[in-house]
């Protein structure tokens, strides 16, 4: 392979990166979960949902829109490097009183919230298209009789190749589905077979296919990297069957071995799980492959060609992360329906019960399942905003935090500045007198560690015997 990548010495970055190498959120939140408490209930996701208490902690620059979020949980097997929330099951019975339950859940939150008319929404899961191609449909008009859509909105949904028929695009184009997402993984049989998770690449290809032809105007696909017997070599022949399909976007994720979570993982470092040397070099290598390609790197684990919304995104500084990754939604509420589901309004955080059986119980004597909660304080507001600024922009501005808030940002994050001098010393970061910040090409792949400087709760987390984060790199 070549010897640079963002036009940077290998070596060099395969010195600096494992220093690193540390346990850290991602940030798709601030404050993150962790911080959240049971203290937070159903009447305060109510009040919230109302506009009762927008005002309290205000977010400069945020607008009316509304993003939706639906999760599904359903598996009909399991991959064992997941850690999402999920169901495995071939009972029918489930799904269907799954969407019986978030039929109530959905005309609460519409009642709690008043009318409202969403620019975006996602499905993810478990696998969405688990359900069957009319159920699909009842769940979708389920959301958007509550929730119109505007004419322009992104519909996106995650999908497994393996399940997917032919029936479920046309089903997905009929409702709307702009925006299709394929969890790929990896290619190599031995790979597969490792992670139970068999999927030909004939079949993602031709999902790819119909899907073009019907007529969504987005393809994702979603890659892991640090699985078990993934060498450098055979994660290239991976990149080889991907790009010749030319998918808009990638996300090319870090497996994250998480034993405490995905008890299934167990067992992965018996089936020659990389090590952190094989794995960072997998990782540039993959990069260095999509740069080649034409591909943009928007952020942390995404890339997209330059013509894509991400990309057009990256340049207007509209680009933000929520919990569905990075988004062109700037300044939105996102609502979560469905179990372990997650809403980000402008002054709080809401989390639905994580098991199904809990989760249909809440709904049924409530309407709502929230389970947990936070309600942002001025400072988390003004620390979501430093984070947001570093993770989706890579430059943070001071006079645009003098504007936003009122205060002069050298002064408000003097001991946080300070603390900033390794990541220079490094070449990870541009600072000037006044406080602005440039991430640097290096600098964004360890951008997560650089918007941990701000974070006013990690100390506390970090006491813990208990890992509570993945990796950074």
């Amino acid at each position: 392979m070549a010897r640079d990548v963002f036009g940077l010495d290998l070596e060099r970055i395969e010195e600096i990166l494992p220093r690193y190498a540390i346990e850290g959120p991602r940030y798709t939140s601030y404050p993150t979960a962790p911080v959240w408490t049971d203290d937070f209930g159903v009447e305060d996701y109510k009040r919230e949902l109302a506009g009762d208490a927008a005002a309290a902690a205000p977010v400069p620059g945020e607008g009316d829109g509304l993003s939706l979020y639906v999760h599904v949980p359903f598996c009909s097997s399991l991959c064992h490097f997941c850690a999402c929330n999920r169901v495995i099951t071939s009972k029918a019975e489930l799904p269907l009183k799954y969407l019986d339950t978030i039929e109530r859940e959905v005309a609460a939150v519409r009642e709690a919230s008043g009318p409202r008319t969403a620019s975006q929404q996602h499905w993810g899961g478990g696998t969405p298209t688990h359900l069957t191609p009319d159920q699909v449909k009842r769940l979708f008009y389920t959301v958007t009789d509550a929730f119109p859509m505007r004419e322009d909105a992104e519909i996106s949904i995650e999908v497994d190749p393996r399940v997917t028929t032919d029936e479920h695009v046309a089903a997905l184009r009929e409702c709307g589905f702009n925006r299709i997402s394929l969890g790929v993984q990896d290619i190599e049989p031995k790979v597969q077979e490792a992670i139970h998770r068999i999927q030909p690449i004939e079949q993602t290809r031709h999902l790819v296919e119909v899907s073009r032809a019907s007529g969504f105007e987005g393809v994702n696909f979603d890659l892991i990297y640090g699985l078990p017997y993934q060498t450098e070599e055979s994660f290239s022949r991976t990149l080889d069957r991907v790009l010749e399909i030319e998918p808009d976007r990638l996300a090319l994720y870090s497996y994250a071995h998480v034993t405490w979570i995905a008890k299934q993982q167990r067992g992965f470092e018996k089936k020659d799980l990389p090590g952190a040397s094989t794995k960072l070099r997998i990782m540039l290598m993959a990069i260095e492959r999509f740069l080649e390609a034409g591909y943009r790197f928007i952020g942390l684990d995404h890339f997209a060609k330059p013509e894509d919304e991400l990309s057009r995104a990256l340049e207007d500084r509209t680009l933000r992360r929520n919990f569905m990754g990075h988004t062109t939604q700037a300044g939105v509420d996102l609502i979560g329906f469905g179990p372990s589901s997650i809403s980000e309004l402008r002054a709080s955080y809401a989390q639905s019960q994580r098991n199904l059986d809990d989760w249909h119980d809440a709904v049924g004597a409530r309407g709502l399942a929230t389970m947990r909660g936070h309600h942002l304080t001025r400072d988390d507001v003004e620390r979501r905003w430093v984070i947001g600024r570093l993770m989706c922009h890579g430059v943070l501005r001071a006079e645009e935090y003098e504007e936003a808030f009122g205060q002069s940002f050298a002064t408000r994050f003097a001991s946080e500045l300070q603390k900033l001098d390794p990541f220079v010393a490094d070449d990870l970061i541009e600072r000037a007198p006044d406080g602005s910040i440039v991430v640097l090409p290096l600098g964004r792949l360890l951008v997560r560690v650089v918007a941990m400087t701000f974070d006013a709760y990690l100390a506390e987390q970090q006491k813990g015997e208990k890992p509570m984060f993945s990796k950074t790199v």
